[in-house]
């Protein structure tokens, strides 16, 4: 069943039924330029302009990194957009069936089921278990490189008493997350490209969508490995379920990061 014939996709927000949207299919070429549309900013940003910015601005090398990413991820949100109303209406409910921004749905009748979110436990456990063995991998992968991720990059950095009191810190922290878990990465990658990859790729446009999304990761470059193994559990929650929502729950747990960023800047936490 094709994501734009499936049952219950038409349903607007009073429940009453309307025709579904058709989400149009892209070519593999056109998935890739749009990969690459996100992806090239994301290094430039981090390679090329945070180097070149760093001497002249009075900021933590880690912190300038971040507000640039938050730029590259912003980009995705108004790329998204653009997309969008180039192929059809833009009302909420026509947008809200061609992004698959809606509940579980059975994937044998199309129809909602609340019982389905608890798939986001094993979806969310597979990501950490995958990660954790992707770690021979990334120590391979740096070996083989010479890349490692740098001091600052981590975020331990911030633990030092120079940043408690900094409280636009936790307000970066969360707007990296708005665009991290909803509004960049997963409308993106889930709502725009994975409903639009199943001519191009079949039954396996999932498992090429995850393939991208760790890839995409050039700013982390030095995490590759772990940032492809990691993303099979976001992807195949919103592929399987039709579902934007449950791949923002299975992602969006990494948000928890803000509270060691809270902890850091209200001083309950030193190394």
């Amino acid at each position: 069943m094709s994501p734009s014939a499936a049952p219950g996709l038409g349903e607007n927000s009073s429940g009453a039924d309307r025709r579904p949207e058709t989400i149009p299919q892209y070519s593999a070429g056109r998935i890739l330029g749009l990969w690459a549309a996100v992806t090239a900013p994301m290094g430039l940003l981090a390679f090329v302009v945070a180097p070149l910015m760093a001497p002249h601005v009075g900021l933590h090398r880690g912190l300038l990194h971040w507000i640039l990413m938050v730029v590259g991820m912003a980009w995705q949100c108004v790329l998204s957009i653009m997309l969008l109303r180039r192929e059809g209406p833009m009302d909420w409910v026509a947008v809200r069936q061609r992004i698959w921004l809606n509940g579980p749905r059975d994937p044998g009748t199309g129809q909602a089921r609340a019982r389905l979110w608890w798939w986001v436990v094993p979806a969310i456990a597979a990501n950490v278990l995958l990660g954790f063995a992707a770690d021979p991998l990334v120590s391979l992968w740096s070996r083989l490189t010479g890349l490692e991720e740098p001091a600052w990059a981590s975020i331990t950095a911030l633990a030092q008493p120079e940043f408690v009191g900094q409280w636009w810190i936790v307000g970066l922290a969360l707007v990296s997350s708005a665009f991290n878990y909803v509004l960049g990465e997963e409308l993106f990658f889930r709502g725009i490209l994975l409903p639009r990859m199943e001519k191009a790729f079949g039954r396996w446009d999932w498992v090429v969508n995850t393939l991208l999304f760790g890839l995409y990761h050039v700013h982390k470059i030095w995490f590759w490995p772990a940032m492809v193994m990691s993303s099979f559990g976001i992807v195949w929650a919103a592929r399987r379920y039709r579902s934007l929502w449950m791949s923002i729950a299975v992602h969006g747990v990494e948000s928890l990061f803000v509270i060691v960023v809270l902890a850091v800047v209200a001083g309950w936490w030193m190394p």
